[in-house]
């Protein structure tokens, strides 16, 4: 739990998140693949290749007799305040930054917070056009007003993104850059940064058995996805975690899952194992997708947010997410799949629907399945105050999923014309 702690705590941005799992892999033994070069892949390597800075993918090589793919898939951003070109604003004594919306936030939730910024600068050295991920030594805060001034504010408070969040830099007086008080170099032409929280992550209950964090969606699923590949037992087929950027802005970027960057790389090891196209659309065929995005437990003060027989509870396990809109890939097969691998390994699951009159949200893995034709299903783990500032879960809830995607990555999946064999 410690380390899930120092990943939730250090990845503030995607870019960040990318670069925390990056360190981790090629401390385990894992070897940089680069896009623009040519690979050397083998059986029984570990690999990774990244995308924009933003995206990655990891991948241990397995028994090449069945050949067939068997991915997770995990997204590494969260909601945040996008900060605009001429962002400073200097007004009555202070300083503020112009910022935008990046994805849905529980807004109010971002109030009287330590914020930090945080993302990555772009250089210009002689021609050469780089990018550095950078965060601010110093933290700003967007102030709530007062109640003496806005005696309605528990009545209801629905801030204002241009007028209400605008983050204080400095006193208006300040002398000091912005920006160069971050990155104290002349050749930063652009960025991509971002205001972000960096409240502690804490334990809470009298057991202290539940955890309060920023980033809890979706990083825990990151954090999962890729400890799972590692501790994995050896199987057959190429065991593959596909973790991306920009599923809260609806992932059609170039390193988000609506992109070409999974079924390009998952071409390339078929190519570089020496598989032709009819053996790698077999392959694909054949292949299981499990997208990890966690879910809404039943809030202890509003139960009738959830549905009325599936209700979802911290402690209790992994989540299998259904929605009959195809919101979630989960099918009645990949659902059995799941429950067959996890009972064999012991761990708990329980069942998400949402309520029948409340529009659902979505995944990676509709995105994923539609590309590659996988058989897929949505799992989570169940948490409270999904994309506020700081979220919470159950840590007995996450060591259930580890567990249960070390197992799906130990497990033999073979495919037959109904449905699939474990081994």
């Amino acid at each position: 739990m410690e380390n899930l702690t120092n990943f939730l705590t250090n990845a503030y941005t995607s870019q960040h998140a990318c670069e925390l799992v990056k360190a981790h892999l090629t401390e385990n033994g894992f070897t940089h693949l680069r896009e623009r070069d040519e690979w050397e892949i083998c059986e029984n390597g570990k690999y990774f290749v990244q995308h924009q800075n933003g995206a990655l993918i990891a991948f241990v090589v397995g028994g090449l007799d069945n050949f067939s793919y068997k991915l997770t898939a995990a997204h590494l951003d969260s909601p945040a305040l996008k900060i605009k070109a001429n962002p400073v604003e200097r007004k009555n004594g202070v300083c503020t930054l112009n910022v935008e919306a990046y994805g849905g936030g529980v807004w109010y939730s971002f109030f009287d917070k330590p914020l930090k910024i945080a993302g990555r600068v772009i250089k210009n050295e002689n021609g050469r056009i780089y990018t550095q991920t950078v965060c601010s030594p110093f933290h700003v805060v967007i102030p709530s007003v007062a109640i003496h001034q806005n005696r309605t504010v528990n009545d209801g408070f629905a801030p204002n993104l241009q007028t209400d969040m605008q983050p204080i830099v400095s006193l208006a007086d300040s002398q000091t850059d912005w920006l160069q008080a971050i990155i104290a170099d002349e050749n930063v032409i652009s960025y991509d940064l971002f205001v972000v929280c960096d409240q502690a992550p804490f334990t809470f209950g009298v057991d202290g058995d539940c955890l309060c964090s920023p980033r809890v969606d979706n990083l825990t699923g990151v954090w999962a996805c890729v400890n799972a590949l590692i501790a994995s037992a050896e199987s057959d087929g190429i065991s593959v975690v596909a973790l991306f950027d920009s599923e809260e802005i609806g992932s059609r970027t170039s390193q988000g899952a609506e992109s070409t960057f999974l079924v390009n790389t998952l071409r390339r090891i078929a190519y570089e194992l020496r598989f032709d196209d009819e053996e790698y659309f077999k392959a694909l065929a054949s292949s299981f997708l499990i997208s990890v995005d966690n879910a809404h437990a039943v809030h202890p003060a509003h139960p009738e947010k959830s549905d009325t027989t599936n209700r979802c509870v911290l402690g209790s396990g992994v989540i299998i997410k259904s929605h009959a809109g195809g919101a979630y890939t989960t099918s009645g097969v990949s659902e059995g799949v799941l429950k067959a691998i996890f009972n064999r390994a012991g761990v708990k699951y329980q069942h998400f629907y949402n309520r029948s009159d409340i529009r659902s949200g979505a995944t990676l893995g509709s995105a994923i399945t539609t590309k590659t034709g996988m058989t897929g299903a949505d799992i989570g783990i169940a948490q409270l105050a999904m994309h506020a500032a700081s979220e919470c879960f159950a840590k007995s809830d996450y060591d259930e999923l580890l567990n249960g995607l070390t197992a799906f990555y130990s497990t033999n999946i073979l495919a037959e014309d109904d449905g699939f064999v474990i081994q």
